[in-house]
């Protein structure tokens, strides 16, 4: 397996020439060589390695299978339950699902496993296979490390006639996830179906147009513009969920005098909303918002990974609790979180991680908890947005390549920055007083992300530039 670990120049389009396996499950893109793409051959070596590993380990020959609706995914799931069952495992198949809906159908199957195939906010051509444990929840690095053993053993061993697996489609299981939602105590169905939400929503053709329209529904939000909501994957336009692509629903909340927009990426994690206005309510604010509603309920630690914003350490400490971060990554959060006995956690691309519910980023139940704000609160979303404190953040992205030493890039960067508080536990953070930046290499794509935050957008872009200047002068050393 190739493996990117360095930096070399700027660039924002990505190779075609893709296999990563991290945290986040194994991640490529589709065609090309083996061992370089995610092709069928890598398909069912890393399927082997992971069905191996679930009967090694929990001694439960079940595993849950999900996807989003990329245009690869009927074959990647033809490809991934046929090996299951080929190595005697049962396959319960949700078809056109969402992450967090696999990851609730996995304790309740009594599975030993989960897998959602879904590149998350990827392009159209990649796809990955997301490992879940048999808590529904993603596996742990060494457990990652443990499943690679599995899938590079030249001797893989096949089920004979008898002993190959079963298979069974069961489809109904987005349903049972918003039942679930509904009996929150947190959601406020008659509140919000009392201010009769006029509301757009983009679920960028995958299947966040299944599942979106029928929450709303069954919370009551009969007026509803629907755009993207086809779930044929052709996306139709980047489906990350950033200012830049969402120009198209910013526009239509306008023009319908919409109360709020909703978006979701295309397996229904990542959650982001635009106010009555048509401005940005901003991703790295569905927490801190989601998280301030929760507060006022009951109180407990929260947790955010270390490239989210700095307003969800003001608004814990508004409400007297502690506040913790983790490592950037799903698994990392819910760790921290189960150590702190945190209620409410997630990520600031608009993951919310709702413990009460399960150990996932959940965009559904994020939807239900931000309406039911809304509702009984009164407010809109742009007066909403007005009461938690400004910063400003820039994204930035390096692309990777193979052969560069990235510990030795972000050692030099360290020196050069020795005066301030640094951590060192992913990547490398430098703490400026308010203001802070990241560095880090991405576990979904062969690039280095550079995150900086501050009290306006103009220095917040100073500090990644400034950054992104420093790591390409001391490569030219390296």
């Amino acid at each position: 397996m190739r493996r990117h670990a360095g930096v070399l120049y700027f660039c924002s389009k990505l190779e075609q020439l893709t296999l990563i396996s991290s945290i986040s499950g194994i991640r490529g893109t589709i065609g090309g060589a083996q061992g370089n793409n995610l092709t069928p051959n890598d398909i069912i070596r890393f399927t082997v390695g992971y069905g191996t590993w679930v009967k090694t380990t929990t001694g439960n020959p079940r595993v849950v299978v999900g996807r989003d609706a990329r245009i690869s995914g009927d074959m990647v799931n033809k490809l991934v339950c046929g090996t299951l069952q080929a190595i005697g495992i049962e396959v319960i198949d949700l078809g056109l699902s969402t992450t967090p809906t696999v990851e609730i159908a996995v304790p309740m199957e009594n599975a030993g496993g989960g897998i959602i195939l879904t590149a998350s906010h990827n392009p159209k051509h990649w796809n990955a296979l997301k490992l879940l444990n048999n808590k529904g929840e993603f596996v742990s690095a060494e457990e990652v490390a443990a499943i690679m053993e599995f899938a590079n053993d030249t001797q893989m061993e096949y089920a004979d006639i008898d002993s190959i697996g079963t298979y069974m489609e069961k489809n109904f299981y987005i349903g049972t996830h918003i039942e679930k939602i509904l009996a929150l105590p947190y959601v406020n169905v008659e509140a919000i179906r009392e201010r009769n939400f006029k509301v757009v929503i983009d679920c960028v053709n995958s299947t966040g147009g299944i599942s979106v329209p029928q929450l709303l529904e069954s919370l009551g939000v009969t007026d509803r513009v629907e755009l993207f909501c086809a779930p044929n994957g052709r996306f139709p336009h980047d489906p990350e969920p950033l200012p830049r692509n969402l120009s198209i629903i910013a526009q239509e909340v306008k023009m319908q005098n919409a109360d709020l927009g909703i978006v979701v990426d295309p397996d229904v994690d990542r959650l982001a909303f635009i106010t009555q206005d048509g401005e940005m309510f901003g991703e790295e604010y569905t927490l801190v918002s989601i998280a301030d509603y929760i507060l006022g309920f009951k109180k407990g630690p929260t947790v955010s990974n270390l490239s989210s914003t700095r307003a969800l350490t003001d608004v814990s400490e508004q409400h007297g609790v502690e506040h913790h971060q983790s490592a950037v990554g799903e698994v990392n959060v819910v760790q921290r979180m189960k150590a702190t006995n945190a209620i409410i956690g997630g990520e600031g691309n608009g993951g919310i991680i709702l413990p009460d519910l399960h150990y996932g980023r959940d965009a559904l139940v994020g939807i239900a908890l931000f309406l039911s704000q809304l509702a009984v609160s009164g407010k809109t979303a742009s007066m909403l947005r007005a009461q938690y404190p400004n910063y400003y953040m820039a994204k930035k992205k390096i692309e990777l390549v193979p052969n560069m030493d990235v510990q030795e890039l972000l050692n030099q960067v360290a020196v050069k920055y020795k005066q301030y508080e640094q951590s060192r536990e992913d990547g490398l953070k430098i703490f400026m007083d308010k203001e802070w930046v990241h560095l880090r290499s991405s576990n979904t794509e062969p690039i280095m992300r550079v995150y900086a935050e501050s009290n306006s957008q103009t220095t917040a872009d100073n500090i990644a530039i400034k950054l992104m200047q420093d790591m390409s002068e001391i490569m030219k050393n390296i």
